[in-house]
């Protein structure tokens, strides 16, 4: 074994750590003095916004906070700042502390200078009010609403700030509404849609703020259906992206709801949140002191740039632009971007792949580098030990709650757990630790069964021969679980990127003998594995622990033998 080569691997992996949580790839906030948007203006609105719990259940502070971004707005030079007040409203779900309630949303309009009756219209969306009584497992809090959705007021009102900058260039005009009673399952945008819809009019695309959580990226994490147009103007606009489409699809099967989705259907737009931590979203934590100023810069990094597109491009004066039956599939690997593929072009890469994959399988066959009975069998090793690893994830969620006092519910979203990230964290490196354990007592034992073999390097043959048998009996895996998962639901990309990169590192490797393709590939599946599995952990939180730890525990088993095949000192012989 080279020397260097485990000290270049472990350099590179926490390279790469770095670069997937931030190093680089999140921008720097920016002080109150700086040019463009400015995440230390925002926080000082967030600091008046959140003094005081503003629920439907405290009429008064909100009304203290409702005047406020009157006069923010006012402020601003808008030509009108319009209330739609519904009275007498009730929770659909008759929970204690809320009542009987009022409603009043407010609505600012900024036209372009050369502006008509067919002005079409960029909305953006937040709400005011914060999140009432939640019952937690030792007590019952309330929110300050500093995240949520201080967040989402305040950069709109940074964003519209920025943009007004620039206003003799634009095309179409800005609308911004403030929703009242969102925390009530949207009353105030429902209410609004149903009574008062000429809001509405001439609108082309909405952007919707919301934040689930103070801290970490702000991510796209859904688009309206029919995505393409939306997707492209993100994706030229938008610096540091941050987003996956298949967190779309996985929102659409949560108990979760925005402003945003009473109208998706039928306004193209956006939505954007931070997404951690759970224990700080709709609590009493939820306040100024956790306001994370990074996390703000990081939404008008995307969200302004975006903003500041539609509103000066004569293209978009055509309100139904976004309007499209086609969804394209996207991700962002930090440090490389955004990746945004029509449907098609997605099915063509992946069936690229696909041949590729059994051409190199079968290949690798032939040559003597894999059996195929033992290379299967590892691959049902893997799906079962993925199994027991997503079973040893649930229990680990289970035992936290019972620590902590909340209500387990397999899969579900669980709060009130304190320690639940470091929980996480700790069991992923037992996990990992454990991974690797086992494939070096296998690597071991390989290599034992030629010791005394007059063969020149038959031990490293064999150790490379244990490599290639693991990491292609995982990549089979990895191949019908992402074939199953394109044709069900048209998104694969936590199996298809680790496939992807390992066949296009082991083909490189063998035309050219160079190791550094194997460096390279474990690389971006640990750029991807690190971003995208962290959002997934956020967003589910420990109570789906499990089906993170097995989508992990796949990554490993692709990584662990490419980095073997790395550091052993072998060519491209048997």
């Amino acid at each position: 074994m080279n020397r260097f080569r485990p000290l270049i691997l472990t350099a590179v992996i926490i390279f790469t750590a770095f670069l997937a949580y931030g190093l680089w790839t999140v921008p720097s906030p920016q002080p109150a003095d700086a040019p463009g948007f400015s995440a230390e203006r925002v926080v000082k609105d967030i600091e008046v916004i959140s003094r005081e719990h503003h629920s439907v259940a405290h009429p008064q502070e909100r009304a203290e906070v409702r005047e406020y971004l009157i006069s923010r707005l006012e402020g601003l030079g808008a030509d009108t700042v319009m209330t739609f007040e519904y009275d007498s409203l009730r929770d659909p779900r008759n929970r204690p502390y809320i009542g009987v309630f009022d409603a009043v949303n407010l609505v600012a309009d900024f036209a372009p200078l050369q502006a008509s009756e067919d002005t079409t219209w960029l909305m953006m969306v937040a709400h005011y009010d914060s999140r009432f009584a939640q019952a937690m497992p030792k007590d019952t809090v309330w929110s300050y609403g500093a995240a949520d959705d201080g967040y989402g007021v305040s950069v709109i009102l940074e964003t519209v700030s920025q943009a007004l900058k620039q206003r003799e260039h634009w095309n179409q005009g800005l609308k911004v509404l403030f929703t009242d009673a969102e925390e009530v399952l949207m009353i105030g945008m429902t209410t609004m849609w149903e009574k008062d819809r000429q809001v509405f009019d001439n609108v082309g695309l909405m952007i919707n703020l919301e934040a689930r959580g103070p801290w970490g990226p702000c991510l796209l994490f859904e688009t309206s259906p029919g995505n393409e147009k939306v997707m492209d103007l993100y994706a030229d606009a938008a610096r540091y992206p941050f987003t996956y489409s298949l967190t779309t699809v996985v929102y659409n099967f949560m108990p979760n709801f925005t402003d945003f989705t009473i109208v998706k259907d039928e306004i193209p737009g956006m939505n954007f949140s931070t997404i951690a931590d759970i224990n700080h979203y709709h609590t009493d934590l939820d306040n100024f002191s956790n306001v994370s100023p990074k996390s703000l810069q990081h939404y008008g990094a995307q969200v302004l740039p975006v903003v500041m597109e539609y509103l000066t491009d004569a293209k978009y004066a055509d309100k139904d632009y976004f309007r499209s039956d086609k969804d394209t599939v996207n991700f962002t690997v930090p440090a490389l971007g955004l990746f945004n593929f029509s449907k098609t072009w997605w099915m063509i890469i992946n069936i690229i792949v696909y041949v590729f994959f059994i051409l190199l399988f079968m290949l690798e066959i032939v040559r003597g580098r894999l059996k195929a009975g033992k290379t299967f069998r590892n691959t049902a090793i893997v799906l079962l030990s993925g199994i027991l690893v997503l079973a040893f994830g649930e229990l680990v969620a289970y035992i936290c709650s019972a620590i902590a006092g909340a209500d387990f519910e397999p899969f579900g979203i669980i709060g009130g757990i304190p320690f639940d990230n470091a929980a996480m964290i700790v069991s992923m490196a037992v996990i990992a630790a454990s991974v690797v354990a086992v494939y070096c007592v296998g690597r071991a034992k390989a290599v034992r069964q030629v010791a005394g073999s007059m063969r020149k390097n038959a031990a490293a043959n064999a150790a490379a021969h244990h490599a290639y048998e693991n990491l292609y009996g995982t990549l089979f895996l990895m191949f019908v679980l992402s074939l199953v998962l394109v044709i069900a639901l048209g998104e694969n990309l936590m199996c298809f990127i680790p496939l992807f990169c390992a066949v296009a590192a082991m083909i490189l490797y063998h035309l050219t003998s160079l190791k550094f393709w194997l460096v390279a590939s474990i690389v971006v599946i640990l750029l991807h594995a690190f971003s995208f599995l962290y959002a997934l952990a956020m967003a589910l939180t420990i109570g789906a622990f499990g089906a993170v730890a097995m989508l992990a525990f796949f990554d490993i088993m692709v990584l662990i033998p490419l980095a073997d095949l790395y550091l052993l000192n072998t060519g491209k012989k048997k």
